[in-house]
């Protein structure tokens, strides 16, 4: 599908399955803005891309930073007029592998200011242009963690139980208006965030899905691609299962 003339933010797009979304999306033809705060990493894509005959702006922010989002997404619909999607891939683990009572309140306020508070922010600033339009596609990146909880990563699960919260919620709040806002549930994608985790708890992870695998970030972004697309237009509220057989409610 040719969706030229959309215009599409991807937060995290410096890496995993950020980078491969938006990498999906500019193939489909549709005009990506890449968001991140690793502005050397985000420049190689941006450079990969045009290698490869594809084009991504981007953008250095800090999307906890309420001024910084608000700026960003306004000067985006200053040069494009438009925003049609928001696919939010930003995310951090926290220290894992610990238990409830070890766990420190001022790491769990860090992965709460990005898996959650940031996606508060980033909805809020492009509703506005959406509902101006009567359109958009919404799409959080959650995890299995947020449905189930994983031992070990309180502060991950419970960011992500209420990343999936808010989903849920702002998508009721706009589901005459031809906005869907919906989550993606994955289990172990293969990324920069799980290699960075104690291989102990990959491992307990993994034990955890039927297929006996990961998955991969070129299945991510299909998802990602079709849950965004104008395709999907009766589905809002729902956090999508890419487990592998572990969720299947």
């Amino acid at each position: 599908m040719n969706r030229s003339g959309e215009v599409a933010i991807v937060v995290g797009a410096a890496r995993g399955i950020g980078r491969a979304a938006a990498e999906r999306l500019a193939g489909r033809q549709v005009s990506v803005v890449g968001i991140d705060r690793l502005a050397d990493e985000l420049a190689a894509v941006a450079d990969a891309f045009v290698a490869a005959g594809r084009h991504m702006e981007t953008k250095t922010v800090d999307v906890t930073d309420g001024a910084a989002v608000a700026a960003a997404i306004a000067a985006v619909l200053a040069a494009h007029g438009r925003i049609d999607v928001l696919v939010n891939c930003a995310g951090v683990t926290g220290t894992t592998g610990i238990k409830t009572h070890e766990v420190d309140p001022d790491d769990f306020d860090r992965v709460y200011r990005i898996n959650l508070k940031a996606a508060l922010l980033l909805t809020q600033a492009v509703l506005p242009s959406m509902l101006a339009r009567n359109y958009g596609r919404i799409l959080h990146v959650a995890s299995i963690a947020g449905k189930e909880g994983n031992a070990g990563m309180l502060a991950y699960s419970a960011t992500k139980a209420g990343l999936i919260g808010l989903v849920k919620s702002a998508a009721k709040d706009y589901a005459e208006t031809g906005i869907t806002i919906n989550a993606l549930a994955p289990a172990v994608i293969r990324t920069d965030l799980v290699a960075a985790m104690p291989e102990q708890q990959v491992r307990y992870m993994t034990d955890r899905i039927p297929m006996k695998r990961t998955g991969t970030l070129a299945e991510a972004a299909a998802m990602i691609d079709w849950i965004v697309s104008p395709e999907c237009s009766f589905t809002t509220g729902f956090a999508f299962d890419m487990s592998g057989g572990r969720a299947t409610y």
